[in-house]
């Protein structure tokens, strides 16, 4: 019999994305370790934050960190200011570093995002990516991701646009992301992604955008994803259904 082929979490969110993530670094390098894994990367939202405590924590434990980042990326320049709504501000990204010069160049992307690009969120957009895509592993993307709306909306061709764009900037170091966990929005997402992925001869990436460690801390971070929302968890109401704002198992009222 084979042995089971390894596997690498690379898109894995720890407590440094804020009210979002609930993955402690000690615990989660723990983890790692336990389920025999021999590497694991840290995409925090928007920052760097906790890079350099996983990057000795995995080093004590002989795990290989890879440091990554789940940038926002503004839809046209960085500088502007004209969207309306937080989920129109920007798109995800996921970049890896592979090499010494990847991780500096994520370092400047990070800053960048918030001294030039900060609107809602730290943004960076297509110019500085293009300046500083050296070193740097580029996963297309979650649901949130700019690919992945364009696929969602019926924008085929404006998907193909940006694989190619993809395709220039980061040349054989671009990846095509795809994601289940059981939700449709992903099955949706993922059926257009490897029919790309087939058109234009591109390599896939199954990643699970791990937020929490355990099965178990489902419910802690649901209350983590209530107090970013300014909303409430209710008792359980079968007919009202998984929330669109907050994305929770349990119904939800506005903080009055």
């Amino acid at each position: 019999m084979n042995a089971p082929r390894p596997f690498a979490h690379l898109h894995c969110h720890s407590q440094f994305s804020m009210l979002d993530g609930a993955n402690r670094l000690p615990d989660l390098v723990a983890k790692v370790k336990a389920e025999g894994m021999n590497s694991v990367a840290i995409t925090d939202h928007g920052n760097l934050y906790g890079a350099f405590e996983f990057y000795g924590l995995c080093k004590d434990a002989g795990i290989k960190p890879i440091v990554g980042y789940e940038a926002y990326i503004a839809p046209g320049n960085r500088r502007d200011r004209g969207a309306t709504k937080m989920k129109e501000a920007s798109f995800h990204l996921t970049l890896l570093a592979m090499n010494k010069t990847g991780y500096f160049n994520l370092v400047k992307l990070a800053s960048l995002a918030y001294l030039e690009g900060f609107y809602y969120r730290p943004r960076i957009d297509k110019e500085t990516l293009t300046a500083h895509s050296e070193g740097l592993i580029c996963l297309s993307g979650c649901a949130a991701s700019e690919l992945s709306q364009h696929i969602l909306g019926g924008r085929m061709d404006d998907a193909k646009r940006l694989i190619e764009w993809y395709m220039k900037t980061f040349g054989d170091r671009f990846y095509m992301e795809i994601q289940n966990a059981g939700l449709q929005i992903q099955k949706d997402c993922m059926e257009g992604t490897v029919d790309l992925a087939r058109q234009f001869g591109l390599p896939l990436v199954a990643t699970n955008d791990a937020h929490y460690l355990n099965k178990e801390d489902a419910a802690a971070h649901d209350v983590l994803l209530c107090v970013s929302t300014h909303m409430t968890v209710n008792a359980i109401n079968s007919t009202f259904g998984r929330p669109k704002k907050c994305t929770l198992r349990f119904p939800v009222t506005k903080k009055r």
